[in-house]
């Protein structure tokens, strides 16, 4: 393809222009075609950053980018229980589980191939040993695979609700109810694309069931319980009925909070695990602790409502 910079392109960085012209391919494309040599301007390599003069000539030769696959990364990585068949890490919040477009290095997945070596993939080498996920800001135990036995045995627990997963959640508001269950089936947000919603009358099946732990004048702290793992959907569920986690702000939570700490995260954790052990069949039972940030916010808030 031969694109040609025109007198108001003047001033515009080279990948800015390409996204500009060529809208039908992913900024991480272009920029991929940009390193591997295949955009030319006026006969000759150069950077994305580039900005232009106005009048080049750019030469575009497309090319798939070679797959991606997962490669070990000396990360911090905090482990709560393993064995031959298992282990079972405390996710810190910050962190995506595997990677992505737009997320190839820093990933949990990095990490577990530094510290684990090789773990069994299925139908992806970017997710080896992945049979559960938890958002990029909710921190916890999460349970990963060491062997391909292990990792079906896993599958199919998860598939068959038999896995036990409880989080803790800070929300605004007041619960009316002690204890409740929401069973609004999840769906894509069809306004925007990067949220889910239970607002709609169609929708993956959804089950969140919670119970109020302590209760403050604006806020409450829940124990959550799922019996199923759709996107976002404690956090989606929760928002539902007026009660958004604390720094969700994708799902309605303030900014700020005065006279609160700045949280810099949203407030849920994966507290506990409990699935059975894919050699014996035993149950195992794992814990991760609130982490330091959660619990400061939480002991001001007790502070603050006395």
């Amino acid at each position: 393809m031969i694109l040609t910079a025109e007198v108001q392109d003047s001033g515009r960085r080279l990948d800015a222009f390409l996204r500009k012209a060529l809208p039908d391919y992913s900024r991480s494309r272009l920029q991929f075609w940009i390193r591997d040599k295949r955009v030319l301007v006026d006969g000759s390599v150069t950077r994305g950053s580039y900005i232009l003069r106005g009048g080049e000539s750019i030469a575009v030769t497309p090319g798939e980018p070679p797959p991606l696959k997962a490669e070990p990364e000396d990360l911090p990585l905090r482990v709560l229980y393993q064995d031959a068949d298992v282990v079972v890490v405390d996710k810190q919040a910050g962190m995506v589980v595997h990677p992505g477009a737009g997320h190839e290095r820093g990933t949990l997945v990095n990490a577990l191939l530094h510290h684990f070596g090789s773990l069994p993939t299925s139908n992806s080498d970017l997710r080896p040993g992945i049979v559960h996920r938890l958002d990029r800001e909710t921190s916890g135990a999460l349970v990963v695979a060491r062997t391909h036995r292990a990792h079906q045995a896993l599958a199919a627990q998860f598939h068959n609700r038999e896995v036990e997963k409880t989080y803790l959640a800070l929300v605004h508001g007041r619960m009316s109810h002690a204890h409740g269950r929401i069973a609004s089936p999840i769906s894509r947000d069809p306004v925007r694309r990067v949220r889910m919603t239970a607002r709609l009358a169609t929708g993956r099946a959804a089950l969140t069931e919670y119970r109020a732990l302590e209760q403050f004048a604006q806020f409450s702290y829940l124990e959550v319980r799922i019996g199923t793992g759709r996107t976002h959907q404690i956090r989606v569920h929760l928002s539902s009925i007026g009660r958004p986690i604390v720094g969700d702000r994708l799902y309605g939570a303030p900014a700020t909070l005065p006279g609160l700490p700045v949280l810099g995260r949203f407030f849920l954790h994966a507290h506990r695990l409990r699935f059975r052990s894919p050699s014996s069949g035993e149950w195992i039972t794992i814990e991760s602790p609130l982490p330091p940030a959660l619990s400061s916010f939480l002991e001001a808030l007790r502070t603050q409502h006395g």
